[in-house]
Formats: structure tokens, sequence, C-alpha cells
């Protein structure tokens, strides 16, 4: 299959792509695992993908590809607008898009992204009309625009965020999804004049030229500094190029009964067949991988939509059944209605991936050689978990996004935590929230506590991976503009204190404590029968 092909991505069943292992290569993961779902009859919107080979060619003859794109675009947005029935840069009734990327090989939040290409002045009115909406349709507007400007023309975000704090705390709300129709039609306004002034560059009012910055701007965050050192940690050949797929928007933030969420079709800590999920409601995807967000309203989506637990356990066992491993996958939920956008096989940690091995086993998913082929790069005998001997008052308590427990100085800075492990003490770095950039650090401390997040962003998601405790969104803490501290309450803790975190609970304590090792003996000795 040809790397430089245009493959497309049919709803309820249609798909221009074969399911042959060779079209990972051609496609990247990410569109390759639509388009399966997509056969399977889930609901995944529309799509088309430039294939990896695209993204070679712009590499290495990148005048000529930017020449050839316009034509390439115009005739596959011609395919997606007759799928959907809506018009790109269409005064009434707009098509809205998204880019993303997706190498052969899985790179959770390592490349970029970017969400509702094709609004401008002139969109944002017929949205208007289309939806009668005006707190989506300005909350869209804000949110492309700062994307825009600093993943395309490369701006500082801290001014956007600036400003986002300024509005709340002039409205005297916590969260943006607090903020009415008005506010966010100033802070759009306020958005379009900070692209200008921090860029030299007016936010493009053409959607078309949007989207071909967008696909190009994609392609180069293949060689972002946080996408090298990720496929320098995990052996990732510098070659394998990403493919960017177009799709067509769903929103998550059109009212009380939609959102955006992360699940797993199985506990990536502990490894137990239960659903495991993040959710925000009335939010796009980017609030909850980001790590920006807090907190998740996981519990309350099945108050609001009872019959959502039964679509989700549905998803879970298709995927299984399909892909047989364990998924994370992406959804939101537009008034009410569920729509998927991504699976991939689950990061895990490696107790995790010991007992989902054996129970797919028990389950019939898969043989007794698949699963021990899985997992060949473990060291069995080294897997093991800590938790605390006993019980005292926590310094502060947060979401477990790992298992384990994590002993070490107190790190508040990347330097810090560097030098610490350069003298053999791995730290834990707490952050106010953690991000991809920092993946490097995440590698060599010894857990992880943050004071924003949620346990199914993409930082946590290779904290996990990684092995590392990882505590997020611990409400409380506080770190000080020059970072000498950390408080919570009325309790502080020095750079370089020891401290004690519990990823098994989320609860983080001062100075070290007694430890109590649990081994999975027990998985360990039915394996060893499989090899008889």
């Amino acid at each position: 299959m040809r790397s430089d092909s245009v493959f497309r991505i049919a709803p309820r069943g249609g798909s221009s792509a074969r399911a042959v292992i060779d079209a990972i290569d051609a496609m990247g993961g990410k569109a390759f695992d639509l388009s399966r779902m997509a056969r399977l009859g889930l609901p995944v919107p529309p799509a088309f993908v430039l294939g990896t080979g695209h993204c070679r060619q712009w590499y290495l003859e990148p005048e000529r590809y930017r020449k050839s794109l316009p034509a390439l675009l115009q005739e596959q947005m011609h395919w997606l607008q007759t799928v959907t029935g809506l018009g790109f840069g269409d005064s009434r009734r707009p098509l809205l898009v998204s880019v993303r990327s997706g190498a052969p090989l899985s790179m959770p939040g390592m490349m970029d992204t970017l969400l509702n290409i094709g609004l401008c002045d002139v969109t944002s009115r017929g949205l208007l009309r289309m939806t009668g909406n005006p707190r989506q349709v300005w909350d869209l507007y804000r949110r492309l625009v700062s994307s825009f400007a600093e993943v395309v023309f490369g701006a500082d975000p801290a001014p956007f965020r600036a400003a986002r704090d300024e509005m709340l705390a002039r409205n005297k709300v916590d969260r943006v999804r607090e903020l009415d129709y008005q506010a966010l039609f100033e802070l759009a306004q306020g958005y379009l004049r900070l692209c200008e002034e921090l860029t030299g560059r007016p936010f493009p009012q053409n959607p078309v030229n949007q989207l071909e910055l967008a696909v190009q701007a994609v392609f180069a965050s293949w060689n972002s500094a946080r996408a090298a050192a990720y496929r320098s940690l995990y052996g990732i050949p510098d070659d394998i190029y990403t493919a960017a797929t177009v799709q067509s928007m769903v929103f998550g933030n059109t009212g009380g009964t939609s959102g955006s969420g992360v699940g797993f079709t199985r506990d990536p800590d502990t490894g137990d067949k239960r659903l495991y999920f993040d959710f925000l409601f009335n939010s796009q995807g980017e609030d909850v991988v980001s790590g920006r967000a807090t907190g998740s309203d996981a519990e309350e989506l099945f108050s609001a939509l009872p019959e959502m637990r039964r679509e989700l356990c549905s998803v879970c066992d298709t995927l299984e059944a399909e892909f047989r491993d364990a998924q994370e996958f992406e959804f939101t939920i537009q008034d009410g209605a569920l729509h998927l956008l991504q699976t991939r096989t689950a990061k895990r940690t490696p107790w995790a991936a010991l007992k989902i091995a054996v129970d797919q086993v028990k389950e019939g998913l898969i043989s007794k050689e698949e699963a021990l082929v899985r997992l060949e790069g473990l060291d069995l005998t080294g897997i093991k978990r800590h938790r605390l001997a006993g019980e005292d008052t926590p310094f502060c308590i947060g979401e477990s996004a790992g298992i384990g427990v994590a002993v070490g100085p107190a790190a508040l800075d990347l330097e810090s935590a560097r030098k610490f492990s350069e003298e053999g003490r791995p730290a834990v770095l707490i952050r106010d929230e953690l991000n991809t950039a920092d993946l490097v650090a995440i590698s060599f401390c010894a857990g992880v506590l943050t004071a924003r997040g949620n346990r199914t962003s993409h930082a946590a998601v290779v904290a996990r991976q990684l092995g590392k405790p990882c505590v997020t969104g611990a409400g409380g803490l506080r770190l000080d503009p020059g970072q000498q501290s950390v408080e919570c309450g009325n309790r502080s803790i020095s750079p370089g204190a020891m401290i004690t975190l519990d990823s098994n609970t989320g609860r983080v304590y001062e100075g070290e404590r007694e430890l109590i090792v649990e081994y999975p003996a027990q998985w360990l000795e039915e394996i060893g029968t499989w090899r008889r």
C-alpha cells in the first residue's frame, strides 16, 4: 500500500483502507484503527487521511509539496462536504474539521492536533444561525484562535492563558465552561487581537488557508522536541513519519448533554476488567487529555444519560473483540449521541500488563502463546507494587493515576529533578500541571505530583507506561511563584524535603514511610504452567 495515498473513512461501515498490517505504515496507527472501527459500524465521524508519505514529501521537497497541497485538499474536501451535507467555508451551514497527527507507532500527545478548522468571522455567523447556540460558537472560535496561534504561528500560550484567567476573575467563576456567551465572545475577540500582536500575523479568515497551514503544522510536529525525545526514549525510527487525518468535527461543548472523554476497556493501573474513564461535560477532547483540567464528571454522566453506561460498555466489548487487547479510546458525546474519535492499545503499568494477559487467556480472547509474546519485553520477576504499611494524615490528596509508591526528595522544576537523579536520588516531581514536554523528566523521576490534571491526560498515560507512580489534580496544592515551596492548607514542603507519594490511594505524605512490597505470585505461577 502506497504511503503517499489518500484514504477515506466513511461513517458506519465504509473505508477505503484494507485491514492489512501494511496499511498501518501508510495510514498511521490512529487512522488505521479509525477505519477498523468504521467497518465495525461504530459511530466514527467521516474523515480522509493523508498518508505518511505526504509528510515525507513535505520534509524532502517542501516547496513542491506546498504547491500541490491546495488541489489535493480541494478534491478531498469536496468528498467530505458531500458526505456530511455541509460546506467548508459556507456562510450558512459551515463544515468544521480537525487535523490530527498519527504515526505508525503510538506517540500519545507528542505531536499536534488542531480542532475547529474552518471557523472564521463569516462561518461563525453561519454556525450561529445553524445551531442557535452563541455560547458554543464563541467557545469554538476562541479555542481555534489560541491553538492556531500557538501551534501554527509559534506564539507563546502564556498571554492567552492570562487573558482567559482575567476573564474568569472578572466574571467571578473558576472554569471557562461557566462563562456566558458574551464573555466568550469578548474572549474570542481579545484572542484575535492577541494573535496579531504576538505573531505579527492576523488570524487567517480564509478556511482553505487555515486547512493548508494546519496540515503542514501537523507534519512539522513530527520533529518537535517532545516527539523527538519520545522516539529516542522508545527506539522509534525517525523516518516513519506521521499521517494527517482531516475529520469532520463533532462537538462536546453544545450543552448539558454533551462532553468529551477518554476511556480504557480495562483499568490500566491494576488490569481489572472494568470501564475506566474520565469525562468532562460541555468540553472538547483537548480539555481532558491536555492535563490542564482537573477532575472528572464520569459519575454524573450516567445520571444525566443513563443509557450511556450500556453504550460505553458495548464499545469496550466490541473494541476488545476486534483488537484483542485492552484499548484506550477517545470519545465525544454531542447532544446525547456518542461518537468515537480514536482507539489505540492501552498504555499500562507492568502489573496491569501481566494481569490483562492472564485474564484474556482465561477469557479465550488470546492464546497462551500470544500472551507470552506480549509479555516478552517485561521483567516478570521484577514486577511488584508497593503500599504503605500504615495510615497517617496526608499532606495532600489527589487522584491516583497509577499504582505503587514513590519516595524521594521534592523537586519543583526539571533542572532540580535532573540533579537529584544524577546524585542517585530520583525525585518526586511536583508541577502545577504536567504536559508531554516534561517527558524526559518523567523518565528519570521516582514519581509525579500535580495540582491540576486527571488520570487520563497524555502525560499521565506516559507516566503510567513508564511505571511511575503519579497523583494528579491534588486540590489545594499551591506552588509559589518563586518555586521555593509547595503549600497545601497551612503546611508546606521545601525543595529537597523527602516525601512519600502513594499512587494507590492518591495520598501524599511528608517524610519517608514504611512500605510493604507485593508480588503477583499467583499470576507468575500460572504463566509458568504455560511454558511446561
